[in-house]
């Protein structure tokens, strides 16, 4: 049995939480989210707790009762907090506009770089700072990916679009002949 998921998920006030066979739906102040989950493991709803259950002894599916009781827990979360990842643009002459919803990266190509927004991302931009919120957290992440791969850090000068909490390993430049 996973430890994950034998755990419970406690529902917040304000958070309404439906199951109908494998389809678990999660509403609440943000927004509404559902996943479909597999049939072999089970959700139940007892008053203000969420309790996946999972009676198979086969090994993959304890990897799913802990991954399915994890990925409950992000909707119960995603629609009362949201979530937010943040991304840095370092760079000589590097910056970040706004166009409506999408995002316009001058980022050392030879032309600009247009990112279009996706339904349930709210994305701000400072000059060098992108700002990716939503409350699904696998979109959240997914997109702040896509930014960040369009121009990865490079370890010698630190230049590119990295997350704001990532450390970056600088490398030592090249010396002379000796």
């Amino acid at each position: 049995m996973s430890r994950i998921g034998k755990n419970p998920i406690t529902i917040p006030a304000g958070v309404n939480v439906s199951v109908d066979n494998s389809l678990v739906t999660v509403t609440g102040p943000k927004g509404k989210l559902s996943r479909e989950i597999n049939p072999k493991i089970g959700v139940k709803v007892e008053g203000n707790e969420i309790k996946v259950i999972n009676d198979n002894k086969e090994p993959q599916y304890n990897a799913y009762h802990g991954l399915y009781r994890q990925l409950i827990a992000n909707m119960v979360e995603g629609v009362t907090k949201g979530f937010e990842k943040s991304l840095n643009v370092n760079g000589v002459g590097f910056k970040v506009t706004q166009q409506g919803k999408d995002l316009l990266l001058n980022i050392g190509f030879s032309h600009p770089v247009v990112l279009k927004a996706i339904d349930g991302i709210e994305l701000t931009c400072d000059k060098t700072v992108i700002t990716i919120k939503g409350i699904d957290k696998e979109l959240v992440g997914q997109f702040a990916a896509k930014v960040r791969n369009i121009k990865p850090v490079e370890p010698y000068h630190a230049y590119g679009i990295s997350y704001t909490d990532e450390v970056v390993v600088r490398k030592e430049v090249k010396s002379g002949k000796k």
